[in-house]
């Protein structure tokens, strides 16, 4: 108390911006240094969470994360969490086990690795030439669910962030960006090459195809820091491979261009690989009370014709459309690059593609959930859908052949749409 009634920090002024979105940075490719993909294992309210999203051949989705959630002075809590959906059989395989003995770095190896009692994350180079690196996942996860997987980037794929240099992909929020209140990163491979086999049941299934991997951080607590999130990740074999992923968060009100009661900014990221290639990388952000009109760089999620859901009290899309558009990063190709994909996912009563609606706080460590709070009759739901897509990409023939005209991409599109206050 006696401390602030003698400071001499000058006053900050209740209308300066409070949130500096990466969104925002002049440089849109940031590479990635070997640092960001390193575990940080912060104290504070930190989540961190490394998760690899891959669709197989026959189109089943394999998602595989480690999550290493801290509260102050509380020991952390680190989960691995599986989920396995066949879109043919409706049939989903989920795990989440809390893990024991948890180091990063394993011995001989840097802070990309990570491994515990059931699981090991190797990160390597390649032995394929046309892949630059790797991860190795080994996992045990019950006596009927265990994972082999190899997960490689292509050397065409690099992997990225927004913003260059150790702070590139961070978003802060308070009105100090150097001793924020809060912050968000992402780091992304958009396609990799998965390889290896899952055994359920006594039964190996072969897992082979393609995906992605972020690597994130919530440097706050998840009820503080946005009030919805959404996110895409589209794949298809066709062209020498094609990659779309997006990810969106909205601020809750606190956090904005002129302070508290200016948030509800939406902050969105994403990326394009056309031709097995890097094409483009997309940022942009939509500050409360502007409108967005076309422009040269676009990165948008939009919910079409909300429901209300009696299930869980929101106001449910019935289909999701995701757009990018951005300068051409091939190098020798000039020229700008466009995409857009539609979703239709149904009603609450007709569901279309819907793989579950996720229950967040029974998903989340119990010392967390103690931590946050929600209005009350509020209950925080993420969406989760997978179909069938189609990308139209119009683009500098030089990507593909016929670009120029437009292109409708088949593949397989994963989606979520997260409610959290």
């Amino acid at each position: 108390m006696f401390s602030s009634l003698f400071s001499t920090a000058p006053p900050v002024d209740p209308k300066a911006q409070n949130l500096f979105p990466v969104s925002e940075s002049s440089d849109l490719l940031g590479g990635l240094e070997a640092k960001d993909l390193e575990w940080t294992c912060a104290g504070g309210f930190t989540a961190e969470t490394q998760i690899f999203y891959q669709f197989l051949q026959d189109g089943t989705m394999l998602m595989c994360q480690v999550i290493h959630s801290s509260i102050g002075l509380w020991y952390p809590t680190i989960q691995f969490t599986c989920k396995i959906y066949n879109p043919t059989t409706k049939e989903t395989i989920w795990r989440s086990v809390n893990v024991t003995n948890f180091t990063t770095a394993p011995p001989g190896l840097d802070k990309r690795s990570s491994k515990a009692d059931q699981f090991s994350i190797t990160h390597k180079p390649s032995s394929d030439d046309s892949h630059a690196e790797m991860y190795t996942i080994r996992a045990n996860l019950s006596d009927n669910l265990q994972i082999s997987l190899d997960v490689s980037r292509p050397s065409a794929v690099p992997g990225f962030k927004i913003g260059k240099g150790p702070k590139g992909g961070y978003s802060y929020f308070g009105s100090d960006q150097q001793k924020p209140d809060g912050y968000v990163v992402h780091r992304f491979w958009p396609r990799t090459k998965a390889s290896g086999h899952i055994i359920h049941n006594g039964r190996a299934i072969v897992a082979e195809g393609h995906g992605m991997l972020v690597h994130a951080i919530q440097g706050m607590r998840p009820d503080l820091l946005a009030s919805r999130w959404n996110f895409a990740h589209f794949q298809s074999d066709a062209h020498d491979g094609v990659s779309a992923i997006q990810m969106e968060f909205k601020t809750l009100d606190t956090h904005g261009r002129h302070g508290p009661g200016s948030g509800g900014v939406v902050v969105n990221v994403g990326s394009l690989v056309l031709g097995g290639k890097l094409a483009a990388v997309t940022a942009e952000t939509k500050w409360a009370g502007e409108g967005q009109s076309m422009k040269a760089v676009m990165s948008r999620a939009h919910h079409l014709n909300p429901v209300h859901d009696p299930d869980t009290g929101y106001m449910q899309p019935t289909a999701v459309e995701f757009r990018w558009a951005g300068p051409s990063l091939l190098p020798g190709v000039d020229g700008s690059v466009n995409a857009s994909v539609h979703l239709d996912v149904g009603s609450p009563s007709s569901p279309k593609g819907l793989i579950e609606k996720v229950d967040f706080l029974a998903e989340i460590p119990y010392v967390i959930k103690t931590m946050v709070s929600y209005v009350a009759g509020t209950k925080p739901y993420i969406y989760q859908w997978q179909d069938k897509a189609k990308l139209v990409v119009r683009g500098p023939d030089a990507i593909i052949p016929g670009l120029s005209e437009g292109l409708d991409v088949e593949g397989l599109l994963y989606t979520e749409a997260s409610f959290i206050s």
